[in-house]
């Protein structure tokens, strides 16, 4: 395990990782608050009002 440190810069590899982390967090968190369900900040929207429509009775 210690040579995979020879190949790669420590440093550069932990500032990568926490970049790539912090950005998968951050699109995770905004893909959650467009959803209606999981918006914590604003709440579920308020749901339409749900249209019936009533089929043509042919006269027979």
């Amino acid at each position: 395990m210690w040579k995979i440190w020879l190949l790669f810069d420590p440093r550069r590899t932990l500032i990568a990782l926490a970049t790539f982390l912090f950005s998968l967090a951050v699109l995770i968190h905004f893909i959650l608050l467009s959803t209606d369900r999981f918006n914590w900040i604003e709440g579920p929207r308020p749901a339409k009002a749900a249209q019936i429509e009533m089929p043509l009775m042919k006269a027979v």
